[in-house]
């Protein structure tokens, strides 16, 4: 990891088992976006807290979203006018979904526009948050390159993935 990286965890932050975790504590050039309210989103919020991550950080960095994270990309994306280097999506949740979180539902309707940089959505076969048809729609709508992991669940700290080092490999091609 020798690019700037930005990491956002979905609802209820990423704990020190999750991967963006154990990847943020392994490499001095990966900060978390900070939220004010990680259990109680605000879609604005949120956008606007990646903005100011993104303007501060100075040069283009990579972002790592897990969860409601590739919403706020999504969200983000169609909105901003700065730069960055790409974007790794880590199972995008549908809002749609009848066990989506209702203190979540302002980051409905997903934004299915493209981003104009590169990008990778990687799902999984049994995510109880979005299914691999939601996952590839996303992909397809962001111009997202799509990576189909397999059952992994929710690819969280529950999928015991640690560090993930096919995560790290995706990671990567965005970084060269």
């Amino acid at each position: 990891m020798n690019v700037p990286t930005l990491i956002l965890p979905g609802i209820g932050n990423s704990d020190h088992t999750h991967w963006q975790t154990l990847w943020e504590s392994a490499n001095s050039l990966c900060v978390r976006v900070q939220q004010r309210d990680w259990n109680r989103p605000v879609c604005d919020e949120w956008v606007n807290g990646l903005e100011q991550a993104v303007a501060k950080i100075g040069e283009s960095p990579v972002l790592v979203a897990h969860s409601l994270g590739c919403l706020c990309v999504a969200h983000w994306a169609a909105r901003t006018t700065l730069k960055i280097k790409g974007a790794l999506l880590v199972a995008p949740p549908n809002p749609e979904e009848a066990g989506f979180p209702s203190e979540a539902r302002g980051f409905s309707p997903v934004l299915l526009r493209s981003f104009g940089f590169p990008s990778i959505v990687v799902a999984s076969s049994n995510d109880p948050y979005g299914s691999l048809e939601f996952a590839r729609a996303c992909a397809s709508g962001w111009g997202s390159r799509f990576v189909d992991i397999g059952a992994a669940g929710h690819i969280n700290s529950e999928s015991g993935l640690g560090v993930w080092p096919e995560g790290l490999a995706l990671y990567q091609e965005l970084t060269a």
